[in-house]
C-alpha cells in the first residue's frame, strides 16, 4: 500500500518530532498575540474536530463550505476536514456577491461551517440550501444544529484521525474570484496539495524552523507541513490595500518573521510606508503582476541577502514560474517598452509551452499547436500541481485542459493559463495579458501588458486599461486613463497629448488612437488591488461619444 497522500499528514510527525513549537500565533480582538497553537496541540485539536465531524455526518467525500475568518478555528478546521477527508469547499474573498450565490448552489454542500454571521447570511440569502448539517464557530447554535465547542468536545479523546486518502482523492474546491470571467470551483486533489508543498519549498529555499507572515490565509496551510511558524497578520485579508503597515512591522520584529507573502495591493503599503524590513529572508508576492516601482522599493528595504520572489500561477495551477525581484528589475526598461513583463523560468518540473491562440475548445495534444521563436501565444503548463476540472462545469474544463497522451501510453492534463506570453532567447517566459483581454483590430492584435506599461511611466499616470470597442476583429482600441490623486482634469488635453508622444514611439502602442480619461479609480479585485476590470472600462468607454 502507498504512503497517504495528504496535506495534514505532516501534523502527526511534527507533533512527534517538535510537539513545542508554536504552529501558529493569532492576534485576538484587541490586536495582541495572545492565541497560539503548539504543533502537538494543532494535531490532537484537529484529531478531536475530525472525530466529532465524524459523529455529525461529515466524513470522507462530504463537501464542506467553510466560512470562517482567519482565526484559529479555521486553521483548526480545514486541517480537521482534511485528516478526515471530507472536501472543503472555499469562495475566493473577493468574489462579486451576486456570485456567491451560484458558487455554492454548484458545489452542492451537504455541510456549511461558518460563523454566526455566515449562519445569517445563509438563512436571509438562501446560501447552500443543500447543506442539511450546519455548525457554527459562536458561543450558541443558533441558526446551526451545534457549535464547534460542541463539536471538540465530542470527538476529544478519539486518537488519530488521519484518511488514508490517495493523491487522486478530491481534497477541497477552491472556486476564483471570477475577476476575469465566471468564478469557476477549481477541484484541487490531494496530490496537488503535496506537489504544491515540495515545489514552493524547493523554489524558495523555505526551511523548516522559521517564521512566515502569510497575509492571504489559505498559504497559511502550506507552513505546518514545511515546518515553519504562522503568523497571521492583524488585518483584513479581503482589504490587503487597507492593512497598517506599523501592524505587520510590529509583528514582523517581534516574531523574528524570515518570511513574508502578500498580494502586489500589500507588497504596495509597505513600499510606500518606507521602513526598512529587517530580518526577512524571503517575501513572496503573487495574484497578480508587481508593479516595477514596487519591486525596487521592496527590494531597497530588504537585507542584502533577502531575495523578493514574484511566482506566477493561478488557482488552477500555482507555481508556474518564478522570477527573483533583482533579475525583475534589470528587465524594467524592456517592460516599459512593451516587451510584456517578465514571470521568470519555470519551476521544476513543470513542462510549459506556448500554444497558438484559438478560443476555441481543444481535446487532445499535439505539438503542432505549438509556436516558437518568440511569438505570443497562449501559456500552457503540465506539471504537478495542474489541476484537471472545474466542478460541474464541463463547458469550462472542455475550455481550459488538453489530454495529452505520453511516450510511456499515459496520459496527463495540460492547463491553458488562459494568458498570452512568449519565451524569450534565454528560457524566460514573458507575460503579455489574459487572453479573453486581448483587443482584436483589422489588422493586428493588442495585448494588455505589452500597451499599458509604456503610458504608465508618465508622472501623473496612475494606472491604464487597454480595453476595445466594437466587434472582435474590427475593434477600436482605446486607452484608459487613471490619474494619479491630486492632479486637476484640467490637466487631461496636455497629458493626452504627452500620452500620444510616448505611444508613438513603440511599435505595438503607436496603434492606440484613442484616450479617454476616466474620471474616479479603475475598478479592480478588492483582494488584489490589481488586477483591472477591464470589461466594465469597455462598456463605459464604449458609452462615451469618441470621435
Amino acid at each position: 500500500m502507498t504512503d497517504c497522500c495528504n496535506i495534514a499528514a505532516s501534523l502527526p510527525r511534527l507533533a512527534r518530532e517538535r510537539p513545542d513549537q508554536i504552529a501558529m500565533r493569532c492576534p485576538g480582538r484587541d490586536g495582541r498575540y495572545d492565541i497560539a497553537l503548539s504543533y502537538a496541540q494543532l494535531d490532537a485539536r484537529s484529531d478531536a474536530i475530525a472525530a466529532g465531524l465524524a459523529k455529525r455526518g461529515i466524513v470522507r467525500g462530504t463537501r464542506t463550505v467553510l466560512m470562517v475568518r482567519p482565526t484559529p478555528e479555521f486553521f483548526l478546521l480545514m486541517f480537521a476536514l482534511f485528516k478526515a477527508g471530507a472536501v472543503p469547499v472555499l469562495v475566493d474573498p473577493g468574489i462579486d456577491k451576486r456570485a456567491l450565490r451560484q458558487c455554492l448552489d454548484e458545489a452542492q454542500a451537504a455541510a456549511f461551517i461558518g460563523i454566526p454571521l455566515a449562519q445569517f447570511a445563509r438563512v436571509l440569502l438562501g446560501w447552500a440550501r443543500s447543506a442539511t448539517i450546519r455548525v457554527t464557530t459562536g458561543a450558541r447554535a443558533i441558526l446551526a444544529d451545534v457549535t464547534l465547542a460542541e463539536v471538540e468536545r465530542d470527538g476529544a479523546g478519539a486518537g488519530p484521525q488521519l484518511a488514508d486518502t490517495r493523491p487522486d482523492d478530491v481534497a477541497a474546491l477552491l472556486f476564483t474570484s471570477g475577476s476575469t470571467g465566471v468564478p469557476k470551483g477549481v477541484v484541487y486533489r490531494h496530490r496537488h496539495f503535496v506537489g504544491q508543498i515540495a515545489m514552493m519549498g524547493e523554489a524558495f529555499g523555505i526551511a523548516p524552523g522559521g517564521a512566515n507572515l502569510p497575509t492571504f490565509p489559505p498559504f497559511a496551510l502550506f507552513d505546518p507541513a514545511l515546518g515553519t511558524t504562522s503568523i497571521i497578520p492583524d488585518m483584513d485579508p479581503t482589504r490587503p490595500a487597507n492593512a497598517d503597515p506599523r501592524k505587520l512591522h510590529a509583528a514582523i520584529a517581534r516574531f523574528g518573521i524570515d518570511q513574508l507573502f502578500g498580494s502586489p495591493a500589500l507588497m504596495r503599503v509597505l513600499a510606500d510606508y518606507g521602513q526598512p524590513l529587517p530580518g526577512l529572508k524571503t517575501v513572496m508576492s503573487a495574484g497578480a503582476p508587481v508593479p516595477a516601482d514596487v519591486v525596487a522599493k521592496i527590494q531597497s528595504l530588504l537585507p542584502a541577502d533577502a531575495r523578493f520572489w514574484t511566482p506566477y500561477g493561478a488557482t488552477e495551477c500555482l507555481p508556474v514560474a518564478v522570477i527573483e525581484g533583482r533579475e525583475l528589475l534589470t528587465l524594467r526598461e524592456r517592460t516599459e517598452q512593451g516587451a510584456g513583463t517578465c514571470v521568470g523560468r519555470a519551476v521544476p518540473p513543470n513542462e510549459v509551452r506556448i500554444i497558438r491562440v484559438d478560443d476555441a475548445p481543444i481535446d487532445a495534444w499535439s505539438d503542432d499547436l505549438m509556436v516558437h521563436g518568440g511569438l505570443v501565444g497562449e501559456i500552457t503548463v503540465a506539471g504537478p500541481t495542474a489541476t484537471d476540472a472545474y466542478f460541474n462545469r464541463d463547458a469550462q474544463t472542455r475550455a481550459a485542459k488538453i489530454r495529452e497522451t505520453l511516450s510511456d501510453g499515459g496520459e496527463r492534463i495540460v492547463h491553458r493559463m488562459g494568458d498570452l506570453g512568449y519565451f524569450d532567447g534565454e528560457g524566460r517566459l514573458w507575460f503579455c495579458g489574459r487572453k479573453t483581454q486581448r483587443v482584436v483590430t483589422a489588422d493586428t492584435t493588442l495585448c494588455t501588458e505589452q500597451i499599458e506599461p509604456v503610458f504608465n511611466i508618465h508622472p501623473d499616470v496612475r494606472r491604464t486599461a487597454l480595453v476595445g470597442i466594437g466587434a472582435f476583429g474590427a475593434q477600436v482600441p482605446v486607452l484608459c486613463v487613471e490619474l494619479r490623486e491630486g492632479v486637476p482634469a484640467s490637466d487631461w488635453a496636455r497629458i493626452e497629448s504627452e500620452l500620444r508622444h510616448l505611444g508613438e514611439g513603440h511599435v505595438h502602442t503607436a496603434k492606440v488612437p484613442r484616450f479617454l480619461h476616466y474620471p474616479k479609480a479603475f475598478p479592480v479585485d478588492i483582494r488584489h488591488n490589481a488586477k483591472i476590470g477591464r470589461e466594465k472600462l469597455a462598456v463605459w468607454a464604449a458609452g462615451r461619444a469618441v470621435g
